[in-house]
């Protein structure tokens, strides 16, 4: 009986600083591979899990962004009411900063959609 062939692996490995644009031959690769169907991607070195496996899964469970520290000069009341609650003032300032932030991030998504 003969042996199945194999297509062979192609393996890119690139690194690339932040913020560096790609090459204009590096978009014609991913869009190459991005018109791929996928019937012709072989999967069977990452075979599927099962939905079992994902029944407890958390986005974002270890992302945990780079905090810096800042100086402010905020009104009294409003670290009043910060601190009201008890501990972690500053946690709190910050989620709502980002709850914020998130919003106009995706209100100006939604905007240029529009366009």
């Amino acid at each position: 009986m003969p042996k199945p062939t194999r297509k062979p692996k192609i393996e890119i490995r690139r690194q690339r600083k932040n913020g560096q644009p790609l090459t204009a031959h590096e978009k014609r690769e991913l869009a190459a591979i991005a018109a791929l169907p996928d019937d012709r991607i072989d999967t069977s070195d990452i075979p599927e899990l099962p939905l079992s496996a994902w029944k407890d899964a958390v986005r974002g469970k270890f992302y945990r962004p780079v905090k810096q520290a800042v100086s402010m000069r905020l009104d009294a009341d409003v670290i009043a009411w910060l601190k009201k609650p008890g501990k972690g003032y500053q946690t709190r300032a910050n989620s709502i900063l980002r709850r914020r932030m998130l919003q106009d991030v995706k209100g100006r998504m939604v905007e240029s959609d529009r366009r």
